[in-house]
């Protein structure tokens, strides 16, 4: 006879320990015999006995990729503000090394995105590794050019 079925609930009682020899887990009540594992209160999951454990000799990661990409990131008004200062030409284009070059950029930074925050009033032509949608239509509205690096 099937005593699982789904008409019936069936709720099987745990196992008792510690109530004489005949129940089976009587005495030790399956703990063994003696030692720190048989007494109570014991957490002992990590602990190797003194050595200095392996999840603290480890190298903390956490949330940090390992092979994340560096991208810096650039609003349109930060660039228009460069140019009204005078640090980029926007005639001869606009590119990472050119950023660089007038330490506007990190040089620790290998690519970089284009974001359309501000506004932009100057016609300028860019070479970037990333842009936004918003940030291509603001700067081809002027007339400028915007192209996009082939990179993976």
């Amino acid at each position: 006879m099937n005593i699982l079925s789904n008409t019936t609930k069936v709720k099987i009682s745990k196992k008792r320990l510690g109530r004489g020899i005949g129940s089976g887990k009587g005495k030790t009540s399956g703990r063994g015999v003696k030692g720190q594992k048989s007494r109570s209160g014991v957490a002992i999951k990590s602990f190797e006995g003194g050595q200095m454990p392996l999840y603290r000799r480890l190298p903390k990661r956490g949330f940090n990729p390992i092979n994340r990409k560096k991208i810096a990131k650039i609003n349109l008004d930060q660039i228009q503000s460069f140019i009204d200062n005078k640090r980029v030409n926007p005639e001869s284009g606009i590119n990472l090394d050119t950023l660089k070059k007038n330490n506007i950029i990190n040089k620790s930074y290998l690519k970089y995105k284009i974001l359309a925050n501000g506004n932009l009033t100057s016609k300028i032509n860019i070479e970037a590794d990333f842009s936004s949608v918003s940030a291509k239509a603001k700067i081809e509205k002027l007339g400028g050019v915007l192209k996009i690096k082939n990179s993976k």
